[in-house]
């Protein structure tokens, strides 16, 4: 069996690298012949009127797309190719206002949220009045997330409104939403790594030095985590409803303990849930990507 393992070409550091390499890997274990293809190879074109990779290139069995390239994954699908995890599971991972709005659909739990309305970079917010509204929804102390961003990096805390216009000012011409901000939840998630109908994995992420992000990037600490049969069919649920074969699923807990969904990331870096609980998730990726396969086949 043969496929590719679709990267970044941009990407070129130690923490993605060997997260390629231990898919490389795994696909070797089980016999399936991998090449690693960057998405500055397999561009995304359209010569003659139909749909073309800027390269010759083979069919293979699967390609297992370890990418965000949204436009690049649907081509090779409407070229023929089987794609893991598909194109929409990427694109709505990958933006968290989709990701609400798609798992809102089918009710659920997570902390309340209100997109931010599109303006144009050029233009930006010339009134601000909207956002006396998102305030009596929310109230202060008020979380606010670029709808793209990995690691945390692009999540703020406004306290109140002055710091809140002058963030959103900030980010004109982004997609960004606002949400209420968890105080039970404060400094502490749980990640829950799905693959299948299943979760392999899970741990517990507490922040550093006060900072209400639980992000291991950001200097959190964590431990492995032994999730309740509730958070476990909760995780398994959310991948179903965005079409993801593997994802890591964020959790936290709010008022009374009740499980609430913070985000889900259809190519979650298993790093730091390999060093915390053993398990890599790069074997059990493979695994359930051949075991579709054979059912598809069958």
């Amino acid at each position: 069996m043969k496929a590719w393992l679709v990267v970044n070409a941009f990407l070129n550091q130690t923490k993605f690298n060997e997260i390629h390499q231990w898919l490389y890997d795994a696909g070797r274990n089980h016999d399936v012949e991998i090449e690693i293809k960057s998405n500055a190879q397999l561009i995304s074109a359209c010569i003659d009127g139909e749909l073309a990779l800027n390269m010759q290139a083979p069919m293979v069995d699967f390609v297992l797309f370890w990418d965000k390239d949204v436009l690049l994954a649907k081509t090779l699908e409407d070229m023929g190719y089987r794609v893991f995890n598909s194109s929409f599971a990427i694109e709505v991972c990958d933006n968290k206002s989709l990701t609400h709005i798609h798992l809102a659909k089918e009710h659920i739990p997570m902390p309340d949220t209100i997109m931010a309305p599109m303006t144009y970079a050029n233009i930006g917010y010339s009134d601000m009045e909207f956002l006396q509204s998102v305030e009596k929804r929310l109230g202060f102390p008020m979380v606010v997330k670029e709808s793209f961003g990995s690691f945390g990096q692009q999540v703020y805390l406004c306290k109140d409104l002055v710091e809140l216009e002058r963030l959103v000012k900030k980010l004109e011409g982004k997609s960004f939403l606002f949400q209420k901000f968890i105080k039970e939840a404060e400094c502490r998630d749980y990640r829950l790594q799905v693959v299948g109908d299943k979760v392999v994995a899970a741990m517990e992420r507490t922040a550093k030095n006060g900072d209400f992000r639980a992000n291991i990037t950001n200097g959190g600490s964590m431990k492995q985590y032994v999730p309740t049969k509730e958070e476990e069919q909760l995780a398994v649920k959310c991948c179903e409803i965005l079409k993801a074969d593997f994802a890591g699923v964020d959790l936290m807990k709010g008022e009374d303990g009740k499980v609430l969904v913070c985000e889900v990331n259809s190519n979650a870096h298993f790093k730091n849930i390999f060093d915390c609980t053993g398990v890599n998730t790069a074997d059990y990726i493979m695994e359930h990507l051949l075991s579709v396969l054979e059912r598809h086949h069958s």
